[in-house]
């Protein structure tokens, strides 16, 4: 069957405008979001070195929604990487792992002079740092 000229470019058109929509707008908007911390207790102006809400169902409710929001987007959702950035299930539990993530999520990630993760230290509380890492932790797989 033979297809006329102008239904081809209709059809061409059709065609690289989906592909560049699904590209454009595939990773949503990329500035960091707020994540509502209400219900969680107030830490205070200190950063602390340990997670205080560790185990907290609260605190892993208010960080999926932190994480899916602002972290998903490179991370995986439900925190399984696609191999775009570190898989975060595999992050050290405890205070060990509170470390690095805390480091990491305020000072981002640069690489070469491009920040490959932004600083959310500006944007994000303390109480949804610690609440995305307790959703994060609420994930965790061992190496294997």
């Amino acid at each position: 069957m033979r297809i006329p000229p102008i239904a081809r470019r209709t059809l061409l058109a059709a065609a690289l405008a989906a592909a560049s929509a699904s590209v454009v707008h595939g990773h949503g908007d990329v500035q960091p979001q707020p994540v509502d911390t209400k219900g969680l207790p107030a830490l205070g102006p200190d950063l602390l070195a340990e997670n205080p809400y560790r185990g907290n169902p609260k605190a892993v409710e208010i960080g999926y929604s932190g994480y899916t929001q602002n972290c998903a987007r490179c991370h995986g959702l439900e925190v399984i990487s696609g191999g775009l950035a570190p898989d975060l299930r595999r992050l050290e539990t405890g205070s060990e792992g509170d470390a690095w993530f805390m480091e990491r999520i305020q000072n981002g990630a640069m690489i070469n002079g491009t920040y490959k993760m932004p600083p959310f230290r500006d944007a994000l509380s303390q109480e949804a740092m610690w609440a995305i890492r307790s959703y994060i932790e609420s994930r965790h797989v061992d190496e294997g």
